[in-house]
C-alpha cells in the first residue's frame, strides 16, 4: 500500500542472478514495490519453468492507479505472457496462456481473453459471454485521487452469500433495471471506510448514468450512459 508521505522513485529496475531477466518499471507517482516481484517478471519466472526462455527485457510504464479494483497489473501479467508466447515462438494456445495467467493470479486469465466473460471457482473458470446489449451505450470510468483500497482489506471484510438474481440472468435484463440486482458485494465495507466512494456513485446517477457500480474491490467506479 502506498504511503502519501514517502516519496519513491518514478523508476526502478531489477536483474535476476542468472542475467536473463531484466525489467525497468516507470510510474509518475513512484513505484514501491521491487520489480522482480511484478507479475510480469513472475510470468517470465512461470515459462521458465517448462521451456527454454531467452533473455528478456521487460520496460513496463504504469499508468493505471493501484488499489483501484481496475486489473492493472493482471493485465500486465497476460499480455507479458501473450507477448512473450509470441516473440519467443512458444506457440501456446489461449487456453494454455490462461492456465499459465491463472497460476499468476485469480483475475489474470481473464485478461488474456480480453473480450467479455462470466468468470467462476476463484476467478479462472471462464465461459464466454455476449454483451452486445451494451453497443448502445458507453462506460465512464472514474479513478478517485489519494484513495487506494488494499486488496486484502476488501477481502478480509466481505461475506459471500448467494445473489437473489443469478448473474446470467441479470445481465440479460435492460441495463436500466441493474440497480439494486447487479450488486458488488465489496461496496458495503468498503463504502464504509470510504464513504467519499458512495457519494461519487450518488454522483454518476445524478449525473444521468443509467447504471453505477464500484469496480472490483475499488477504488474506481464506473458509470453506463446512453449514447
Amino acid at each position: 500500500m502506498e504511503r502519501p508521505d514517502v516519496q519513491y522513485p518514478k523508476m526502478v529496475q531489477g536483474m535476476s542472478e542468472d542475467g536473463k531477466l531484466m525489467i525497468t518499471i516507470a510510474r509518475e507517482e513512484g513505484v514501491d514495490w521491487n520489480p522482480l516481484k511484478d507479475l510480469t517478471a513472475k510470468a517470465y519466472q512461470i515459462l521458465s519453468e517448462d521451456f527454454q526462455m531467452p533473455p528478456v527485457k521487460i520496460f513496463l510504464e504504469k499508468n493505471s492507479p493501484v488499489g483501484a479494483g481496475l486489473g492493472g497489473g493482471s493485465a500486465d501479467a497476460a499480455f507479458a505472457l501473450k507477448m512473450m508466447n509470441e516473440l519467443c515462438g512458444l506457440n501456446l494456445s489461449e487456453q494454455q496462456l490462461a492456465a499459465y495467467a491463472s497460476r499468476l493470479g485469480s483475475d489474470c486469465a481473464f485478461f488474456i481473453y480480453n473480450r467479455p466473460m462470466i468468470g467462476e471457482g476463484r476467478g479462472e473458470i471462464l465461459t464466454e459471454y455476449d454483451l452486445d446489449i451494451m453497443d448502445s451505450y458507453e462506460i465512464q470510468v472514474v479513478t478517485p485521487a489519494g484513495i487506494a483500497v488494499s486488496t486484502k482489506d476488501a477481502y478480509g471484510g466481505i461475506r459471500p452469500h448467494l445473489p437473489e438474481v443469478e448473474l446470467r440472468k441479470a445481465l440479460s435484463m435492460p441495463v436500466e433495471e441493474w440497480d439494486g440486482i447487479l450488486v458488488n458485494d465489496f461496496e458495503e465495507t468498503v463504502f464504509a471506510k470510504y464513504p467519499e466512494l458512495a457519494a461519487i456513485k450518488k454522483s454518476l446517477y445524478d449525473s444521468g448514468a443509467v447504471y453505477a457500480c464500484m469496480s472490483g474491490a475499488g477504488s474506481a467506479l464506473f458509470a453506463v450512459y446512453h449514447i
